[in-house]
C-alpha cells in the first residue's frame, strides 16, 4: 500500500468562526518493521488478595463472576497479570491453593483472557518458611493443568520497596535480591524445566533494579519478558484534582515516557529481551480522587497505551488495586456492582484502534494543538487514532478533513466522548455512542463518513475527546 496522507483541518477559536484552518498534517509513513502487536498486549493487573474465597466461600476470580467476565470481554482484555503487593505483604496473607488457581484459570477462559502472568511469593520473614519449595509445587500444578493459557511465572513484587522487603530475612540490596530470585527460579525450573519468568517488577521506574536484573539474566534462558512498573505521576495522595487532570493531559507526561524509554526500554530491547509493563497507572498510592476516575483518565490511558505500542513494548497491564480511584474496573459503592471507570473506556478504544502493525507518523502541528495521533495497519484497514487533549475554557474544537492519496472502499469513525466534553466527567462516557456495562455486549457503532471531491473526508472532532478512523483499503 502507498502511504496515506491525512490533512486535518481544525476549526480555530472562536467556535463560531465558521471556517476551517489547516493546523495539522498527519502522514502515515512506510514501516520496515512488519511485527504485529502481540495479541496479549492489552492487559489488566490485579492483586492476588482476590484469589482466596471470601467469608461466604465465593471466589472473585471465578467462571461464575458474570459481571467481571462481561467487563473483560467488552474491553477486550487478553492478558491478566496476577500480582502486586498482596502477593507477599502483609506476610500473613494466605498463599492461594489449587482450588483458587482452578477458579482463576476457569475465569480467564470464560473471559477470553489469552495469557496469565502468575506471581509467586518471594518475601520470607524467616528462612524456615521454604517458600521456594511451596512455589515449585504450585508451579508444577499450573504447568500440568493450564500451560496453554500461561504466559509465564513471576517471583515477588517490587523487591526494591523497603516497606515490603525490610521484612525479608535475606534481601538487603540488589545482589542479595538477585541471588534469592535465582534460587527460587531454580526451585521452579527443577519442577518445571520449561518454565519462563517475568521480572523484576521493580517499583515505579526504578532503573537500577530493572537494569541489574535484565543484565544478570539476559543470557540465562529463564526470562520471557522484563517487567517494569510505571506510575507516571508518582504518588497521587496529595495531588489536587485539577492538577491531576492537567498532568494526565499534559505534554510533559509524554516526556516522562521518553525518559523511561531511553533509560530502560531501549537498553532492555538491545539485550534481546522483551519489555512489558507488569503494572502501569497514572499515579500510585491509589491515584488522585476526582482526577484518576474521570474522563481525563480515559484519554490518558488511550494515549499511554498507543505511545508504548509505538515504542516496542510487548504489553501493558493496567493495575487494579481493588478498589481505588485509579482502577479501570471498580466497585460501585451505591449498587455494589462492578463497573468501568472512564479509564476502562480508553482501554477499549485502544483495543479497537490497535489492529495489526503500528505505523510511524509524520505530524505537522501548525497551531500547536494539544493532541496526539497514532496509526495501525492490518491486511484490510488503516486505523488512525487522534486524541484531542485540549481541555478547560480555552480548549479548541476540531473540524477534521482527511485527504487520502487514493479513494478507499469506505471510511468509518467512532468517537470517545464525555458529556459536555468535560474532562472531569465520571459518568455518561460513551464509545461509539454507547456505554459499556457489566451485563451485555458493548453496543457501540462505527459511523460511515461520506466522501466528497473523490477522496476527501470530513470529521467533526470536539475538544477533550478522541476518535478512531477506520479506512478500509481492500
Amino acid at each position: 500500500m502507498k502511504p496515506i496522507a491525512f490533512l486535518l483541518l481544525l476549526l480555530c477559536l472562536p467556535k463560531n468562526a465558521g471556517a476551517y484552518m489547516p493546523l495539522v498534517v498527519i502522514t502515515i509513513q512506510s514501516n520496515s518493521d512488519r511485527t504485529p502487536l502481540p495479541p496479549d498486549f492489552l492487559g489488566i493487573s490485579m492483586e492476588p488478595r482476590g484469589l482466596p474465597p471470601d467469608s461466604h466461600g465465593n471466589y472473585f476470580f471465578s467462571p461464575t463472576n458474570k459481571q467481571l467476565i462481561t467487563l473483560f470481554q467488552n474491553i477486550g482484555i487478553k492478558s491478566l497479570r496476577m500480582g502486586g503487593t498482596s502477593v507477599e505483604s502483609p506476610p500473613t496473607n494466605p498463599i492461594p491453593d489449587t482450588v483458587a488457581i482452578d477458579n482463576l484459570f476457569a475465569f480467564a477462559k470464560a473471559a477470553g483472557v489469552e495469557k496469565v502472568i502468575y506471581s509467586f511469593r518471594l518475601l520470607e520473614t524467616n528462612a524456615a518458611l521454604h517458600y521456594d519449595a511451596t512455589n515449585a509445587v504450585l508451579a508444577k500444578y499450573i504447568w500440568d493443568h493450564y500451560r496453554d493459557r500461561l504466559a509465564c511465572f513471576a517471583i515477588g513484587n517490587e523487591p526494591d520497596v523497603g516497606k515490603v522487603y525490610h521484612q525479608d530475612c535475606e534481601i538487603t540490596n540488589i545482589p542479595t535480591y538477585l541471588a534469592k530470585w535465582r534460587r527460587f527460579a531454580n526451585a521452579i525450573t527443577g519442577a518445571v524445566p520449561e518454565a519462563k519468568f517475568a521480572g523484576p517488577d521493580a517499583g515505579s521506574a526504578n532503573v537500577p533494579w530493572s537494569m541489574a536484573f535484565a543484565r544478570k539474566f539476559s543470557d540465562s534462558g529463564l526470562i520471557s519478558v522484563i517487567t517494569e512498573h510505571f506510575y507516571v505521576g508518582g504518588a497521587g495522595r496529595d495531588v489536587p484534582a485539577a492538577q491531576g487532570i492537567d498532568d494526565m493531559l499534559s505534554r510533559e507526561w509524554l516526556k516522562t515516557n521518553e525518559k523511561l524509554y531511553r533509560e530502560v526500554t531501549r537498553p532492555v530491547l538491545a539485550l534481546g529481551l522483551k519489555f512489558r509493563f507488569g503494572e502501569a497507572n497514572d499515579h500510585y498510592s491509589g491515584g488522585v480522587k476526582d482526577a484518576s476516575d474521570t474522563f481525563a483518565g480515559a484519554l490518558w490511558s488511550l494515549d499511554f497505551a498507543h505511545w508504548w505500542a509505538a515504542h516496542h513494548a510487548s504489553g501493558i497491564n493496567f493495575h487494579n488495586t481493588q478498589w481505588r480511584v485509579n482502577d479501570s474496573i471498580t466497585l460501585d459503592s451505591q449498587t455494589g456492582e462492578l463497573r468501568l471507570n472512564p479509564k476502562g473506556y480508553g482501554l477499549k478504544a485502544f483495543e479497537l484502534g490497535s489492529r495489526g502493525i503500528p505505523q510511524p507518523l509524520k505530524i505537522e502541528n501548525y497551531e500547536n494543538i494539544n493532541m496526539t495521533a497514532y496509526a495501525f495497519h492490518d491486511a484490510s484497514n488503516y486505523f488512525v487514532t487522534v486524541i484531542n487533549k485540549e481541555h478547560g475554557p480555552s480548549a479548541r474544537h476540531a473540524g477534521v478533513d482527511i485527504v487520502l492519496s487514493e479513494k478507499p472502499k469506505n471510511v468509518e469513525v467512532i468517537y470517545l466522548t464525555a458529556p459536555g466534553n468535560d474532562a472531569t466527567a465520571k459518568s455518561g462516557v460513551t464509545l461509539g455512542n454507547a456505554e459499556i456495562n457489566n451485563h451485555e455486549p458493548w453496543q457501540g457503532r462505527w459511523m460511515s463518513i461520506p466522501s466528497y471531491r473523490s477522496n476527501k473526508y470530513s470529521i467533526d472532532f470536539p475538544e477533550t475527546s478522541a476518535a478512531i478512523v477506520r479506512i478500509r483499503s481492500q
